[in-house]
């Protein structure tokens, strides 16, 4: 299977990704949501990480930094970062705080 199947099943499989009628913080419907604060294990995070990084590196967009919004986006920006360098992209990362 490819990454991209792996990311999915792991999204339906923990639950993260879930489909009906959903009314988002910003008052729009959509028929899904993806809840990240589910990916709360070392597996699961090394899997999302592994997903974005091999995504960035076959679009063929480059970066040179990831970028975090906290909070959530910190771990993911780790994970990503971790993943790139396995695969052979060392990259920085950054994030941002809430408190002044």
């Amino acid at each position: 299977m490819s990454f991209r199947h792996d990311f999915l099943d792991l999204a339906l499989r923990l639950d993260v990704l879930r489909f009906g009628d959903f009314t988002l913080k910003s008052g729009r419907q959509s028929p899904y949501f993806f809840n990240a604060g589910l990916i709360n294990t070392g597996a699961a995070l090394s899997a999302l990480g592994r997903a974005y990084a091999r995504t960035l590196v076959e679009s063929g967009i480059g970066c040179d930094m990831l970028f975090g919004p906290a909070y959530k986006g910190i771990t993911l920006a780790s994970a990503v970062a971790v993943e790139l360098a396995r695969l052979g992209r060392n990259v920085p990362f950054a994030y941002n705080r809430k408190e002044a």
